[in-house]
């Protein structure tokens, strides 16, 4: 269950991610949402008219659309669908530097009673995320979203830069999914990893998708890998570890494991990455990245797919988040 990783940091930043992370994605409206609260609430405020959210909101999608899809291709949207409003009042809102009345009432419209009503929900447990994060009051003329003491907490944490980054990365591989032709592709072949750039890439046109660190730091709770201690984007600087050294390849044996994948990829303090070097992972380490792997699991694709193609390669059931303790003990006795 995706409770179980709440459980291991019962925070209101964990509750966020596992609203950002691991639900369900046949729009991206979340994370437009999503954008638009944390900028709210990072001001301090503690309610927004609904009208003054969907600005920022609606910009936010006209934006998107210009370079990827923002729905499932699963579908033709109606003509008052909001997408559809929105790609024919993009052009307009651009060159205005905000959205048009008619893409605002669009917006306004659809925001309640769609992505409000299900930004809480958790993936396929009827249940919700364990903070709430706003209420939606007032009338229908005149909505007011009260903006709750957790998403302040959130907003303005320590780990802001970082959330803000997840955000954006998750959103753009959820936009590469959707991705005519692409999606199919990143289903059944999972993402690659270009180590010079550290960006993780569609494996059928290799083109960057996201960095490495954004778009799987959250599921190690912002962490480093390492020593466990906060890892603060834009102030501290970074490294992508390689949990078991790849100069252990030559210990596999002719093992076909791929130490270069994103399974065995984790962001640490550049300090605690150096002082580590080539020396093999401690107990502490592998159960992070145990936990942190089943977590990925627990997301929609493409990176979920990823790793189950990491586990079915070795045997172990492509639909077991559990598996990835096993798995790792038996790449630490092959390397032992």
């Amino acid at each position: 269950m995706t409770l179980e990783f709440f459980r291991e940091e019962p925070t209101a930043r964990s509750s966020w991610r596992l609203a950002v992370l691991m639900g369900a994605n046949v729009r991206t409206y979340k994370f437009a949402l999503g954008e638009a609260l944390l900028g709210a609430a990072a001001e301090g405020r503690a309610d927004i008219l609904l009208r003054d959210l969907a600005k920022p909101y609606a910009m936010s999608l006209v934006e998107h659309l210009a370079h990827a899809p923002q729905a499932s291709t699963r579908g033709t949207p109606r003509e008052s669908d909001f997408l559809s409003v929105a790609q024919k009042e993009a052009a307009e809102s651009v060159r205005l530097g905000s959205p048009t009345e008619k893409l605002l009432a669009a917006a306004m419209k659809s925001m309640p009673e769609m992505v409000m009503q299900k930004f809480h929900n958790l993936r396929g447990e009827g249940a919700e995320v364990p903070h709430r994060f706003y209420e939606v009051t007032g009338t229908s003329r005149e909505r007011v979203v009260r903006l709750t003491a957790h998403l302040r907490e959130v907003a303005l944490s320590e780990q802001q830069s970082g959330l803000q980054a997840e955000l954006v990365a998750r959103w753009s591989i959820v936009e590469t999914s959707f991705a005519a032709g692409v999606g199919r592709s990143l289903v059944e072949e999972g993402v690659a990893v270009d180590l010079e750039a550290l960006q993780i890439t569609d494996k059928q046109r290799r083109r960057s998708v996201t960095g490495v660190t954004e778009a799987v730091i959250g599921f190690q709770h912002g962490r480093c890998i390492i020593c466990a201690e906060p890892l603060i984007l834009g102030v501290d600087e970074v490294a992508v570890d390689h949990v078991f050294p790849y100069s252990f390849k030559r210990l596999l044996l002719g093992a076909d494991i791929d130490l270069d994948a994103i399974w065995n990829l984790a962001p640490a303090h550049r300090d605690c990455n150096g002082q580590k070097s080539n020396r093999p992972p401690t107990d502490g380490q592998l159960t992070r990245l145990a936990l942190r792997n089943e977590a990925i699991m627990k997301s929609p694709h493409p990176l979920k797919r990823t790793l189950q193609l990491s586990l079915k390669r070795h045997g172990v059931a492509e639909g077991r988040a559990d598996g990835w303790w096993k798995f790792i003990q038996e790449v630490r006795h092959k390397m032992s």
